[in-house]
């Protein structure tokens, strides 16, 4: 059930992306007044955290991991050095159930976790196709795991790491400040694990690597 409330926001999103890019072809040329601006911005998102469900558990063969998908509030602060060049922020929290896969897939729910993932991104902007603003960026995750309790394993440790953003997306400018966003970022993020099963210490890989799928609304200052 968690799953498909995911899916109807991300249909959501979506249809609000579908909206934009229509009134982007409609109106691609008419641009919203000019006057000097705050090199700051914020958005805040709904955002939809989909996991790749890969992992390990050392030592044992056949073994894989899955983990729960998630609907969360996204805001994020961006810079603008000029009008192309920026530096976006973003700022989440969301939690994970860890389920075993595979030859584990006896253990049902190992345990879940919050995950506190602060992106970094370099974004390059393109401002000539008036009210229509796509970007591209890439950057750098840093992610910390913490509340984390153990279901079938005693107990969980999920290890903070770094990890590599790709992101692309785009504004579609209201007026001189507000916006609606649309924005899809991928995470390359693995971190390492122990547990305690069973009275047995185990550890591995968690290759989590979340596509990360947002809209929402923009604010230029």
């Amino acid at each position: 059930m968690r799953f498909f409330n995911s899916m109807k926001t991300l249909v959501t999103a979506g249809m609000l992306a579908v909206a934009a890019s229509a009134a982007c072809a409609a109106d691609l040329t008419d641009t919203p007044a000019t006057a000097a601006q705050s090199p700051w911005q914020i958005r805040l998102r709904a955002l939809g955290v989909i996991t790749r469900d890969s992992g390990r558990v050392d030592g044992i063969d056949g073994s894989g991991l899955s983990f729960s998908n998630t609907v969360i509030p996204e805001l994020d602060v961006s810079y603008f050095f000029n009008d192309n060049i920026a530096t976006e922020l973003v700022l989440g929290t969301t939690k994970s159930s860890v389920h075993g896969e595979g030859t584990i897939h006896s253990l049902g729910e190992i345990g879940k976790t919050w995950l506190l993932p602060p992106t970094l991104t370099l974004q390059y902007h393109f401002t000539n196709l008036g009210r229509f603003r796509p970007y591209v960026g890439a950057g750098v995750n840093y992610t910390l795991f913490y509340n984390q309790d153990g279901k079938s394993a005693r107990s969980l440790d999920v290890k903070n790491t770094f990890g590599v953003a790709f992101q692309a997306g785009f504004d579609y400018m209201l007026d001189q400040h507000w916006g609606l966003n649309v924005d899809v970022k991928k995470l390359i993020l693995r971190p390492d694990f122990d547990a305690n099963v069973g009275g047995s210490h185990v550890s591995g890989k968690a290759n989590l690597d979340p596509l990360l799928i947002g809209s929402g609304i923009t604010y230029r200052f």
